[in-house]
């Protein structure tokens, strides 16, 4: 074949690790990305890696499936990673990150690498590529155009599940008389954690069940994504299900009271300097007003200045084990891949370490190197294999997980010390095939 650049579309955190590892590793890249020309319903940055949900990347254990994966990645020189451990802001044991800082970090590196080409317009069909690589990073929110490019060329019905955003609030309009600073279990006091009583969730749980949604538009209409489900949807559930969902109380203590609240809503920091925090796990569909109505009914937001509204958009995502093999390959075209959340990985982590391993896949290809073995018993491997395994029932999109990797093959009673045993073999298993590969 002849050695043309390998063409990623889509700046996500996806398409930007992709391209980077292309371009590290000597390969010609050339990225498509349509911002700032359109952009998609959540967007409204000009910046690439931009982040719709949350700041959060979730926790930075290793006994934790997202502290291992992120782990690994850091291994692997992700580029996100090094964006991420440079922007951070505090989080408890979690790994969260100043969104504008991120993005400008990851926009800049991708801007100024001399191997990596930008073209700011919109892709629309496959015919212009030919007989180039092409990796399609085009995210959950892939434009209707690209969309239907995409089910041409797969011979698949697009499947949608619903994604939602949370608000995001004014630290100074927090009424801290009513809140107070705490991580759960004592692991810090990176949180502003906001008590109820069963008195003010129970106002608080008949308003929002009642509250009025924005309306739906048509491609909204299939279901709902249990991984991020809008909070009026959960509560509509039961009446306790947010007492063991997002307003759980488990592991925090009301230094006012020295009691464990009824229930307590938590605010995340969303920047380094703490001027702005979301609404933890009230990802939402509520009209506007409604929003501000509702949850100005828990005491400490009873003021709140809305910075960002919660808001609802589509995702899109392929049914990967019937169209990818385990390098994200198009089976009937290898010359083309997807990675990402399109893929059917669910998450910032998982998008960004699909784009990881899809950019060293295909530089192996382009430079006519074996392709490197990730297996299940790395976080990255069972990724891979999980997207293009055999499954029961409708493939549904999967953040990682100690249980689609491969068990220990012993059993240990303690869940955190085998947890642990199992990020500790991954690691290893990781640096062993780094080494094999020259990765």
């Amino acid at each position: 074949m002849q050695k043309k650049k390998v063409n990623v579309i889509g700046a996500g955190l996806a398409g930007c690790e992709c391209a980077y590892q292309l371009a590290k590793r000597g390969v010609p890249v050339r990225l498509y990305e349509m911002k700032p020309g359109k952009k998609s319903p959540a967007h409204v940055s000009d910046l690439f890696a931009e982040l719709v949900c949350s700041n959060s990347l979730r926790s930075d254990r290793i006994c934790n499936a997202a502290g291992l994966l992120k782990e690994e990645m850091r291994l692997l020189e992700s580029l996100i990673m090094q964006a991420a451990d440079a922007t951070s802001v505090a989080a408890g044991g979690a790994l969260a990150v100043d969104r504008e800082k991120f993005s400008a970090y990851i926009t800049q590196a991708i801007r100024e690498h001399g191997l990596i080409e930008l073209l700011s317009e919109e892709v629309t069909d496959f015919s212009k590529f030919k007989e180039e690589m092409v990796i399609v990073a085009s995210g959950p929110l892939t434009s209707q155009a690209l969309s239907e490019a995409i089910k041409e060329l797969t011979g698949q019905e697009r499947l949608h599940f619903f994604d939602a955003a949370a608000p995001i609030v004014s630290a100074s309009s927090i009424d801290m008389d009513s809140a107070f600073f705490a991580s759960r279990y004592g692991r810090g006091s990176d949180y502003i954690n906001c008590p109820m009583t069963r008195e003010e969730y129970e106002e608080f749980y008949q308003a929002l069940v009642t509250a009025d949604c924005a309306e739906l538009r048509e491609f909204e209409h299939d279901g709902v994504f249990e991984g991020c489900m809008p909070v009026e949807t959960m509560a509509s559930r039961g009446h306790d299900t947010l007492l063991f969902g997002p307003l759980k109380p488990k592991g925090l203590t009301d230094p006012k009271t020295g009691r464990e609240p009824f229930a307590v809503v938590q605010l995340r920091r969303e920047n380094d300097v703490g001027s702005m925090y979301n609404i933890v796990g009230f990802q939402t569909h509520l009209k506007f007003p409604e929003q501000r109505r509702v949850f100005g009914l828990i005491p400490a937001l009873k003021d709140a200045e809305y910075l960002r509204f919660g808001i609802m958009h589509r995702n899109t995502f392929l049914n990967s084990p019937r169209l990818l093999d385990r390098y994200y390959r198009l089976e009937k075209n290898p010359l083309i891949r997807f990675v990402g959340q399109i893929t059917g990985v669910e998450g910032y982590v998982e998008s960004t370490s699909s784009g990881l391993l899809g950019g060293i896949f295909a530089a192996c290809e382009y430079l006519g190197k074996p392709l490197p073995d990730f297996d299940d018993e790395t976080a990255s491997g069972a990724l891979c294999r999980y997207i293009s395994g055999a499954v029961t029932g409708n493939f549904q999109p999967m953040n990682i997980n100690f249980g689609i990797m491969r068990p220990l093959g012993q059993r240990i009673r303690n869940k955190e010390e085998k947890k642990t045993r199992i990020a500790e073999r991954a690691l290893e298993k990781l640096k062993t095939t780094i080494h094999h590969f020259g990765l």
